[in-house]
């Protein structure tokens, strides 16, 4: 990890340990839990394993196996954590009810997900396949995100709300991408399968559905309930079942 790398998740570190200080004083009850889920720990690293954990185990056993895989893919993969800060200063600057990183950190389950999903990847490319689907499985199970280890996924991504969303093997997210509620992004039945690509700054709104061979470009929005099984220009909205363009930057034919 470089020197600068350190100092910005220092900083962020510092940051949320700061807003959890201050929860503590004023709310002595809520501080007991802040003390452990926190304050206890010396940095997003330890606690964000702890977090994984926590949400996924069923029970103590459980919990403890779970962090002890995102705790070794943090420290042998230290990107994970800086991919971590962004995609939780990304739901601060996306989500207008969000004034601090404390409360998405604790309470907000897509982002949990997110970072189950980014220790399960670390998992997949390492050959530890079984522990990954692992992770992939409890995710649906508890959080209703299944994410399968096999996708590939940017920073500064948002899954607002979070229930329901499933990413399929192969789908590539670029970064800055949100994502709502309901969304199904995955392989058609089509011949040879293929998977969407989803380009940066991406808005895919609740209960869209996007399937096969198809590229959604940079900045494009999705409407919610839309169906989209071609291709997306970068800036353009897609609406409906079947996907029609608006809004486009040039003119583009029909999705």
């Amino acid at each position: 990890m470089t020197a600068a790398l350190t100092a910005t998740n220092d900083r962020l570190w510092q940051q949320i340990r700061d807003e959890a200080q201050r929860a503590a004083a004023s709310d002595p009850v809520f501080g007991k839990s802040l003390a452990g889920a926190v304050l206890a720990h010396d940095g997003l690293a330890a606690a964000l394993a702890d977090l994984i954990g926590c949400r996924l185990g069923g029970n103590a056993a459980e919990q403890a196996r779970f962090a002890a895989f995102s705790r070794d893919a943090f420290q042998f993969s230290p990107e994970l954590i800086e991919a971590a800060g962004r995609d939780l200063q990304a739901i601060v600057r996306n989500d207008p009810a969000i004034a601090g990183l404390l409360a998405p950190l604790l309470h907000f389950k897509g982002y949990v997900a997110l970072q189950a999903w980014r220790v399960s990847n670390w998992l997949w490319h390492r050959d530890q396949r079984d522990a990954a689907l692992l992770f992939q499985n409890e995710a649906s199970n508890v959080l209703q995100v299944s994410i399968h280890p096999a996708a590939s996924i940017g920073s500064s991504v948002y899954l607002d709300h979070a229930t329901g969303v499933v990413i399929g093997a192969n789908v590539v997210i670029g970064d800055a991408v949100t994502i709502l509620q309901n969304v199904s992004i995955g392989r058609s039945t089509e011949l040879p399968p293929r998977s969407p690509r989803i380009g940066r700054g991406v808005f895919i709104g609740a209960g869209a559905t996007i399937l096969g061979d198809v590229r959604i470009g940079d900045f494009a929005r999705i409407g919610a309930d839309t169906i989209v099984t071609s291709d997306v220009p970068g800036g353009c909205t897609a609406v409906g079942n079947p996907a029609r363009l608006i809004n486009c930057p040039e003119p583009a034919s029909a999705a």
